[in-house]
């Protein structure tokens, strides 16, 4: 079988014209199989060409950008060199510039070396000096410490013994020359004979005693101080007999006021508590002394049906109507305008509230005073002539409502 083959072209030209006509030759020249197979690979040898014919172009433009960047390469490579060729002219006269400046500093720093020399030998000698101006004036210090002591001690000492001749001669020692006899000019004594003579007159002194001047004068202001004391002392005691005189005229009276309070309290808890009970008896006892101002106080009670008890041997109920009595007692003994009882029906039970509510009855109708109960117990509250309370008819708003219950009741007989 016979193919015709196109001509070739250059690399770069078009290429549809050569695959058009390897397609037409394998389809003219191999009919069945071998057509297709042909041409399955004229046209991977197409695709083939096509590839190398892309890589090659790609490859064209790297190459034109990599002689772009070389050439730049180039261009700058001549101006560096252009640049670059007065260069050893232009460091030569830099280098000899600097040989000169270091020449110079050298200079200088020879100088400056010399100069920081003489300074440091110079601060040397102004340390020696320093320290020994510092030892010289330690020294001083030191020995003007030792004058200013031995000036003091030198002071003390002669204050000392002034005082001394002040004591012993009672002359200023200024004039203790002249005391004795002895002139400006006159030679000193000697000192043993002035002390034997000192001690045989000390002596001489003692043996006479102490004469006290001021004696007379003194003793008149003893006795004046005397007399004052004694005036003193008369007046308190007799303040005194007067206030133990108003003490015990204070205690005798408060004793019998307070036996006669005693034995009213005592009378009306006895009738208020056999009322209150229903029976029983009940009284009250001065204790632990004798004297009713120091004495303390007791309650024996005896409910109906049981035997005599001090108040704590009481149950809860009879305690409470107990204090009820005791109360109401001292209450009558002496009598208020107004009493306020706040929740005393609080521990009672019903039978004895009605007790406790007959008793108010009592008192309201033999005293004139005015009670004001403040409780929880319907039954109390039944009892009582007018009630007040707090309501809450809207939520966080209270509110005072009073009830007449006299007055309710008129109503309710009336209708």
């Amino acid at each position: 079988m016979a193919t015709r083959q196109a001509p070739r072209r250059k690399q770069g030209g078009s290429g549809s014209t050569t695959i058009i006509a390897l397609l037409t030759d394998s389809v003219r020249c191999a009919p069945g199989r071998l057509a297709v197979h042909r041409t399955a690979q004229a046209v991977g040898r197409l695709a083939a060409l096509a590839a190398d014919r892309t890589g090659w172009t790609e490859r064209q433009h790297g190459a034109r950008d990599q002689i772009a960047t070389l050439e730049q390469r180039i261009a700058e490579a001549k101006r560096d060199r252009t640049e670059l060729e007065n260069a050893p002219q232009i460091f030569a006269e830099k280098r000899r510039a600097l040989t000169a400046e270091v020449q110079t500093a050298e200079g200088s720093r020879r100088e400056c070396a010399d100069r920081l020399q003489a300074a440091e030998m110079a601060l040397a000698a102004a340390d020696r000096d320093a320290r020994a101006a510092l030892e010289a004036a330690s020294a001083a210090r030191e020995e003007l410490a030792r004058t200013e002591e031995r000036f003091e001690g030198a002071k003390r000492r002669l204050s000392d013994i002034g005082r001394e001749i002040r004591d012993m001669l009672e002359v200023e020692p200024a004039a203790v020359a002249e005391l004795a006899e002895i002139g400006p000019t006159d030679p000193l004594p000697d000192l043993a004979e002035v002390e034997e003579k000192l001690e045989r007159l000390r002596r001489e002194r003692e043996r006479l005693g102490a004469v006290n001047l001021r004696a007379d004068e003194e003793l008149r202001e003893v006795e004046a101080q005397h007399a004052s004391l004694t005036t003193e002392r008369d007046d308190l005691v007799e303040a005194i007999k007067k206030l133990r005189l108003g003490i015990q005229s204070l205690n005798r009276e408060a004793r019998e006021r307070l036996l006669t309070s005693f034995e009213q309290v005592n009378k009306h808890f006895q009738h208020l508590f056999t009322q209150l009970f229903g029976g029983g008896t009940a009284e009250l006892q001065l204790i632990e002394s004798e004297d009713p101002l120091e004495a303390g106080l007791e309650i024996l009670a005896k409910p109906p049906g049981k035997k005599p008890a001090t108040l704590s041997l009481l149950s809860g109920g009879e305690q409470a109507l107990t204090a009820l009595a005791l109360i109401f007692a001292v209450f009558l003994t002496n009598p208020a305008p107004i009493c306020v009882l706040d929740e005393v029906d609080a521990p009672l039970d019903d039978h004895n509230v009605e007790r406790f509510c007959d008793l108010l009855d009592e008192m309201t109708k033999s005293t004139d005073t005015r009670f004001v109960i403040i409780t929880h117990n319907p039954i109390t509250m039944a009892r009582m002539n007018r009630l007040y309370g707090v309501t809450m008819a809207e939520r966080g708003v209270s509110q005072l409502v009073s009830v007449d219950l006299e007055a309710a009741v008129r109503f309710r007989e009336a209708s």
